[in-house]
């Protein structure tokens, strides 16, 4: 575990939730070499099998931005990079930076960061009171149909605004930005080759995440140094395992996702 005390700031923050992505197709992929610009930078070029705090997008990110990010899947106890301050928490150690606030972007804003949320799906689209919640934690927050689920260029369009972003942010000033990845999530049919629409399925799933590693390694290029970096599915979905298609319920292709930290310099 890194000294969250050292990192808190010295270092960006960088939390990419690659939404919907599943643990078991994150694992082949990176397994079989198809995802090398994550693999670069992942631990031992993997990633780490953790159990979401929700099972679908708002429940996942609210008890994230809470400091509550997914937990390895084995026995604890597992101490957190980040806690809001609470009498008797089991899971705050020597090396978890502790904040006095309601949540971790206003908690690193107390310590001086600037707080940005580039959303992606439609809990970050800010058209409604409920798609405004998540966004309003930041000090500043962006998402536009282009962002969304709906474009096939989604990712490469919200990296242009990481880019945006980061040209006229000082630089004495820390960032934490959360980039919230619609790529992954339902419609993925476009990512794969002779794919009919809505016909979305496990394969367009790991076609969406080739397309988002292409991506990715831009946006680690134009990250400044030294940022910590943190990079994590919200939740997983279902293609029929089961009778079941989509999120928002305990089954083990939903509860059961992909995780990586590390530190770029």
């Amino acid at each position: 575990m890194y000294d969250m005390n050292e990192i808190i700031g010295s270092h960006d923050v960088l939390l990419v939730t690659l939404d919907t992505l599943r643990y078991d197709v994150a694992a082949e992929l990176a397994a079989t070499g198809q995802t090398p610009n994550l693999c670069r930078l992942l631990p031992g070029g993997q990633w780490e099998r953790r159990h979401t705090p929700g099972s679908f997008t708002y429940a996942a990110h609210a008890a994230m931005l809470a400091g509550f990010l997914p937990t390895p899947a084995r026995p604890g106890p597992h101490p957190r990079l980040f806690a809001g301050r609470f009498p008797g928490s089991e899971t705050t150690a020597p090396g978890t930076w502790v904040f006095d606030t309601a949540d971790l972007p206003s908690g690193l804003a107390q310590a001086g960061y600037h707080t940005v949320c580039v959303g992606g799906v439609g809990f970050f689209n800010k058209l409604t009171p409920l798609g405004s919640a998540l966004p309003a934690l930041f000090a500043e927050s962006h998402w536009e149909p282009g962002f969304g689920v709906t474009d096939p260029d989604s990712l490469p369009n919200q990296i242009d605004r990481v880019a945006e972003i980061l040209r006229r942010l000082p630089p004495t000033r820390r960032l934490f930005l959360l980039l919230n990845v619609a790529a992954l999530h339902q419609p993925n049919w476009f990512y794969l080759d002779g794919a009919a629409p809505g016909d979305d399925s496990r394969d367009s799933h790991a076609a969406a995440l080739r397309h988002a590693d292409r991506h990715l390694g831009r946006l680690f290029a134009l990250v400044r140094r030294p940022s910590f970096v943190i990079v994590c599915s919200d939740h997983g979905t279902a293609y029929g395992e089961d009778g079941h298609t989509g999120h928002r319920i305990g089954h083990e292709v939903v509860w059961t996702v992909p995780y990586g930290e590390f530190v770029l310099t």
